[in-house]
Order: structure tokens, then sequence, then C-alpha cells
């Protein structure tokens, strides 16, 4: 018996070979970047097609903006969330001691304090939130009024680059 007869031929389904072939890669000892020509090359070494890689690099790059956003979003809502959480500091250290000099105790400031304090714990529990349908609604709406910024912006910088008055010097 020969020691080829011995080996197990094995089978990767398509899920298998790309988790092993990611992990090759990343030990893979190399500090530069690759060219554009050699993702070419190692595609065409592992026969995918010129056309199905450009796809494929089209929806990575789609998909990376798409995770910039929603980090620039998550950054926004956190951003917003130390503002809040400043304000409830700040107006209720006012409160409770304008109701330690009135009152010689903490009364009524206590209410607003933990009434404040219960609001600003559930919108910390959703900005924390990065999944589900609320997210996604709040993400949208973010990223409209972004857009619509951007494209006001955009508008006003051509609007003044082409006006009469930019002409003279």
């Amino acid at each position: 018996m020969q020691a080829s007869d011995n080996k197990i031929t094995r089978s990767y389904q398509q899920e298998e070979i790309q988790e092993i072939l990611q992990i090759a890669i990343a030990r893979q000892a190399y500090d530069g970047e690759f060219s554009r020509e050699q993702l070419l090359e190692i595609a065409s070494e592992l026969a995918i097609s010129p056309e199905s890689l450009q796809v494929a690099e089209q929806q990575w790059l789609s998909q990376r903006g798409e995770i910039q956003k929603r980090q620039e979003f998550n950054i926004y809502r956190r951003g917003k969330l130390q503002k809040q959480a400043g304000n409830y500091v700040i107006v209720n250290s006012f409160f409770v001691l304008l109701n330690l000099v009135n009152a010689g105790e903490i009364s009524w400031s206590l209410y607003v304090l933990l009434f404040w304090g219960l609001g600003l714990g559930i919108k910390a529990w959703n900005t924390y939130q990065s999944q589900g349908e609320d997210y996604e609604r709040a993400f949208e709406k973010w990223y409209r009024k972004h857009q619509l910024k951007q494209s006001i912006s955009t508008f006003w910088t051509k609007l003044m680059n082409s006006s009469p008055d930019s002409d003279r010097g």
C-alpha cells in the first residue's frame, strides 16, 4: 500500500474555501499594499473573471462607504448624547443647589433629577443600539439630512464661484 492511497480526499463548500483563504491571506507576512494588477493576477489564479472581480470590487467599495457613513452617524449620535448629558449635569446641579439653599434639603429637585435621568438613560440605551428598525429609521433620517446639507453646500459653492463678483479681482 502506498502513502498516496492513505490520503483522504477532502472537499469544501464555497464558504469554507472563502474562510480558509481569508485566514491564509491574513497570515501572509506582507507589509506593503497590493496593486490592482496584483489583485487581477490573484483573481486570475483563482479562476475569477475580470468582470466578476470588477462587480465584487464595486460592491466592496459600496459596503465600505456604507460602513463609513454608519460610523459617522454613530459618532454624531454619541456626540449629541454627550451634549445632553452635559446639560443634564449642569441644570440638575443648579436645581439641587437651589433646592438645598431654599429648603435646606433635596426635595422637589430629586424628582427633576430622576425623571430627566430616566429619559437620558433611555436615550443612552437607544444611542448605543446599532441594530433594529429604530436604528435604521434614525440612520436614514440622518443620512437624508446629511445629503441635503451637502447638496446645499455644493450648490452654494458653485453659486458663489460663478457669481459676477468672483470674476472681478
